[in-house]
């Protein structure tokens, strides 16, 4: 009797395993990625630095940011106003799986600032209590799909300076547990442009 509860409990487990992680169809995503195309590229490789690169980038993150600009949880004008726009939940999801599946050109890193850059990300700032970067992001910068954790590789230095410094103030507020705003606060505007140039430059 013990035994077949356990076969059925985790049973269960695996089916809500399969539905949380359950994924949008690209194809669907691409017919719905014009608009988004604009700024981010057809692709998701965005040219303009102020724009993230979406191309490769975790399928559970960017439905997460998705859902929190449709819910102002996450505030920008012009990404607000676009996620709106998105019909329903499912093409969230197909956007999302869209974007996941492109490939991520490489970033290119200030060559002067990844040694300090480096250090941050992978050991963190004991003197300011920064945390590793690594930590939840990997050390190869591709996040952690589970937990919701961005991949970093090759973004943009300057789109990560932007939202360290969004976190810092406290205007991006939609990370859990408020974990990037307690790190983004003890960090200095050099801490930031370093660690975003040796991001910008990590490879899988």
């Amino acid at each position: 009797m013990k035994k077949a509860l356990v076969v059925v409990l985790a049973s269960l487990a695996m089916m809500a395993s399969a539905v949380s992680f359950a994924k949008g169809d690209p194809v669907k995503g691409k017919e719905l990625s014009a608009t988004c195309a604009a700024c981010h590229g057809a692709d998701g490789n965005s040219v303009n630095p102020e724009w993230p690169r979406l191309a490769g980038q975790n399928e559970s993150y960017l439905i997460k940011q998705l859902n929190d600009y449709r819910s102002k949880n996450r505030v920008n004008a012009v990404m607000s106003a676009q996620a709106m726009l998105i019909a329903s939940d499912e093409d969230v999801e197909h956007l999302a799986a869209y974007f996941a599946s492109q490939q991520a050109k490489p970033g290119a890193a200030d060559e002067t600032k990844v040694n300090e850059g480096m250090l941050l990300y992978k050991g963190g700032k004991i003197s300011t209590k920064v945390t590793a970067c690594a930590a939840c992001h990997g050390p190869t910068g591709i996040g952690n799909e589970a937990a919701k954790f961005p991949r970093l590789a090759s973004q943009h230095p300057k789109y990560l300076i932007d939202q360290l410094k969004l976190f810092r103030s406290g205007a991006r507020a939609n990370d859990a547990g408020q974990m990037m705003r307690n790190i983004a606060s003890k960090m200095s505007d050099t801490d930031m442009e370093a660690v975003a140039e040796y991001i910008s430059g990590l490879k899988e």
